[in-house]
């Protein structure tokens, strides 16, 4: 059996939180003034907010840890935001540059009216993030819809990535599949319904991806409710579920590219449970990547980052170590 048929098998477990040490505020900051958002536990989420405007409105992210260390960018998908991170940002900080941003939209970042909220749109957002923050030498760890949405960039300039991280995601068109056939019935007045009045996307789709829902504190999803407190705030979610079909060609152009991708180093941190992005996601990968580890987590579903935290980024030290 070879290094790329190869995969690492194990159980999720707990986390043991370790809080880095606050930084100073980045010179980048795009307003020194903080919104007010009384919902946030900053208890689970003790970090510093920072800013920087993109074209579109304003990006919220962290950056946590040493300046001269490693640095790894940690892209979410929907409908959570940085928060899903925090677990993995309390164990890296200490000594890697972890950087978390919000898309558009989603958790304290701006909600631009009129914009488009699409995948290709968050893509060419989060491009401008990069640039600004001058990222080179950076390990991009993606999941879910932050799949396509921060390899996108990798494609475009992959001398800036020294590899990836794959958590239950995709880069290929999606039509035929049983998300293409649930993004066309989301698409219509049902689906804009259901997320915009019924906030139906972080209030039910989040613990039917858990291979475990008692894993999900009533706290925490509170968290990710919370994000999204009106029919207007809800766009976004609505427009992804929309785009898993409607961005197909967009997605499909970014698998053509996949050769370069290959040529980098990968891991492939797979939830097992995942309705969603399950095994069969996972095979697509491996036979896309044939240089990748795999890491199967098999009573994890979607959301590794909360299912097995400690495991997560365990597996993300050891993949950047290696990196040399």
């Amino acid at each position: 059996m070879t290094p790329a048929d190869r995969a690492d098998r194990v159980d999720p477990g707990g986390h043991a939180p370790r809080r880095s040490a606050p930084e100073a505020a980045d010179p980048r900051r795009a307003d020194p003034a903080e919104p007010d958002f009384p919902w946030v536990d900053r208890a689970a989420y003790p970090f510093t907010s920072r800013y920087l405007c993109v074209p579109a409105g304003r990006m919220h992210y962290l950056d946590e840890g040493p300046r001269d260390a490693p640095v790894i960018l940690l892209v979410h998908g929907t409908p959570v935001w940085s928060f899903v991170w925090r677990h993995v940002v309390r164990e890296l900080a200490a000594d890697h540059r972890v950087i978390a941003p919000d898309h558009l939209g989603f958790g304290l970042s701006e909600r631009p009216r009129g914009w488009g909220y699409t995948p290709a749109d968050h893509a060419a957002a989060l491009a401008t993030f990069v640039d600004a923050l001058e990222l080179d030498g950076y390990v991009p760890v993606v999941h879910d819809f932050g799949g396509p949405i921060g390899l996108s960039g990798v494609l475009d300039h992959p001398e800036r990535v020294r590899g990836v991280v794959l958590l239950n995601t995709w880069m290929w068109s999606l039509e035929g599949t049983p998300a293409a056939r649930m993004s066309r019935l989301l698409s219509g007045h049902l689906g804009r319904f259901l997320y915009r009045r019924l906030n139906a996307s972080p209030r039910f789709l989040i613990p039917a991806a858990f291979g475990d829902r008692r894993k999900l504190d009533r706290a925490v999803h509170q968290q990710y409710i919370a994000a999204f407190p009106t029919p207007e705030d809800r766009t976004p979610t609505w427009v992804l579920a929309r785009e898993l079909l409607a961005s197909s060609e967009w997605y499909q152009g970014l698998w053509s590219r996949r050769a370069v991708l290959a040529r980098l180093p990968a891991l492939l941190l797979w939830g097992m449970k995942d309705p969603a992005f399950g095994p069969d996601a996972l095979a697509q990968w491996r036979e896309a990547l044939p240089q990748a580890r795999a890491v199967e987590l098999e009573e994890a579903g979607h959301f590794v980052q909360e299912e097995a935290p400690a495991i997560a980024a365990a597996q993300i030290r050891r993949f950047v170590a290696d990196l040399g």
